[in-house]
């Protein structure tokens, strides 16, 4: 039985068809070689599937990318709004929950590495990427997300611990600020060195949005 035939097992544990396996395989591609370079004949061999087999489910490499791209951000921001669920839904103390969420949210994901190597690739050749491609990215990931949270923010201004006018740049700016000074490879900073870097994002961003009466 060739490897074509034969059903694949996905990392999270579901068995999967022949265009789970082409997505599979093409996002470890295209995150590997980017857009530009990448081939359907490497991607054929990454997913165990004629290069035939793909061009039965996608009609040329730019329609693969752009579905590729859509299950991939929307996988890593079901992962990104459910850490923003876990530590802002039910706020007691402001700063300290905005750092531990900070804390949780630059913590590396091994699931989500394979995404954000393709978004480093989307960076680096934008201007090669079908705009579709880039709008349906955005759409389902990184806006997705910055509304999500825009949206506890929102609540926590309702509630008087926050002065927000513009939830989904304040989103933005609080996002930005708790990565900003971290390396690229941060996963290796002792851990009171991570909580400060954080930390300081956490008390610029309240610098500006707590809410202070009198």
């Amino acid at each position: 039985m060739t490897r074509e035939n034969t059903a694949k097992t996905h990392p999270r544990g579901r068995l999967t068809g022949k265009r789970q396996a082409i997505l599979d395989g093409a996002l470890t591609v295209f995150a590997r070689e980017g857009f530009t370079r990448a081939s359907i004949d490497a991607i054929s061999a990454e997913a165990g599937v004629s290069t035939r087999t793909i061009y039965n489910h996608f009609t040329d490499k730019a329609g693969l990318f752009l579905a590729v791209i859509q299950e991939s951000a929307t996988r890593a921001a079901d992962v990104q709004i459910a850490v923003i669920d876990r530590h802002l839904r039910k706020v007691t103390d402001v700063e300290a929950d905005l750092i531990e969420f900070g804390l949780d949210w630059v913590t590396p994901r091994p699931d989500s590495a394979a995404h954000f190597s393709l978004v480093a690739q989307i960076n680096a050749e934008a201007g090669h990427i079908p705009q579709e491609a880039i709008d349906a990215w955005q759409q389902t990931g990184p806006r997705r997300v910055r509304r999500e949270l825009g949206g506890h923010l929102r609540q926590m201004a309702d509630r008087g611990l926050l002065r927000i006018d513009d939830p989904d740049r304040a989103a933005l700016h609080l996002l930005l600020l708790i990565s900003a000074e971290l390396p690229a490879h941060h996963a290796a900073l002792p851990t009171d060195e991570l909580t400060k870097t954080v930390a300081a994002g956490i008390h610029t961003f309240l610098h500006g949005h707590l809410r202070r009466d009198g």
